[in-house]
């Protein structure tokens, strides 16, 4: 099997060799500090006995489990503690694919990267349904790609790439469309508390057995590096799910699922809020200087990321290694998240030089 390999590591392996000064805008790694009780957490830890320092249960700690529980109004024998939101991703996937209803997994075009080739590595068929660059998509159009041998219906929102934060009404038909064809709906909601617009309405709104909601504390904590994400699953799923999860990782690391439960419980939600308003202003200052450049872009709603279109420079990964080399500018070639963003780069608005990265775009493309 040939696996369908993103191209993440690569853009920022090339930037970060580059013979001059580039300005990373590649990952969606937050620049800004991770809440003051996370890392008291930390410290605390470091004087636990012993035993803490050993395997936690394989489903994560039942404190953290319990916060998570409470905080999204589910039982907590549902949730699943996993490493990232990437392993609960391919954990949602699998369970869709293991019910023996289908084999095709609906994607959006434009995607995230990562879920063709999961879907792939998972023996799953992916079809595409297009969202347009400004990622709203249309319950219609996956109601028309839909078919008994849909196994599962993956979206992101807010997104990644373009931003979009879907409607409730948009997430209701979604998950009526997968009860219609016994199919589940993924549900990444990772960017949650980066919800711009105020619309945001997760799949956890709407019950059904037929939804399975995934997140992660990288982005909203700021600690992608950690990998405590965690599952949301039906009480039918859960079970394997957890077995799966135990036989691919054991278990997850102990002390950051501690750190992690500390930052939730004494974070306050100004600390959320200081971040989101950030990202406000990055958006206006990047696409300020986009306007200057006299590129086309999309705002986002939601997440951290801007597409870019320059006329006349696709976006490729040669493209995307010339403005390394010659602007000093590394963002992800557009083609890496389907054919509708082909024309397109998209760039991470977690560094504190968007502005200069934008000016340096400007002058790259006057």
């Amino acid at each position: 099997m040939e696996y369908e390999t993103p191209l993440f590591f690569h853009v920022m392996a090339y930037a970060a060799e580059a013979d001059r000064d580039v300005v990373d805008m590649v990952s969606g790694n937050p620049d800004w500090e991770p809440p003051e009780a996370l890392r008291q957490g930390l410290r605390e830890y470091a004087d636990f006995d012993a035993d803490r320092f050993q395997y936690p249960p394989s489903e994560g700690i039942r404190e953290l489990r319990a916060e998570i529980a409470a905080r999204r109004g589910v039982d907590v024998e549902r949730v699943v503690v996993t490493n990232g939101a990437g392993e609960a991703n391919y954990l949602a996937m699998a369970r869709a694919l293991e019910r023996d209803a289908g084999s095709e997994v609906i994607l959006t075009d434009p995607v995230y990267s990562y879920y063709p080739g999961k879907a792939t590595m998972l023996g799953g068929t992916p079809r595409y349904v297009s969202a347009g660059t400004d990622g709203q998509l249309d319950p219609a159009d996956v109601r028309a790609l839909a078919s008994d041998e849909t196994a599962a219906i993956v979206v992101n929102t807010p997104n990644n790439p373009t931003g979009a934060v879907y409607p409730e009404s948009t997430v209701r038909e979604l998950v009526a469309i997968a009860e219609a064809h016994d199919a589940i709906l993924v549900a990444d909601e990772v960017y949650d508390h980066y919800d711009l617009s105020g619309t945001f309405s997760s799949a956890l709104s709407v019950d059904s057995d037929h939804r399975i909601v995934t997140n992660a504390f990288s982005k909203s904590l700021a600690i992608t590096g950690f990998r405590v994400g965690y599952g949301i699953f039906p009480p039918h799923l859960v079970e394997d799910a957890k077995s799966r999860h135990m036989l691919v990782n054991v278990a997850g690391s102990r002390p950051a699922q501690y750190a992690v439960l500390c930052a939730l419980r004494e974070t306050e939600p100004s600390y959320y809020e200081a971040n989101r308003e950030l990202l406000r202003e990055r958006v206006d200052s990047f696409t300020d200087a986009l306007d200057r450049a006299g590129a086309a872009y999309t705002r986002p709603d939601g997440a951290f990321y801007v597409l870019a279109r320059f006329d006349g420079y696709p976006g490729t990964l040669e493209n995307v290694e010339r403005l390394i080399d010659e602007a000093g500018v590394a963002g992800m070639p557009g083609a890496a998240f389907g054919e509708t963003c082909e024309p397109w780069l998209r760039f991470a608005l977690v560094t504190p030089r968007a502005e200069e990265a934008a000016d340096r775009l400007a002058a790259y493309f006057a």
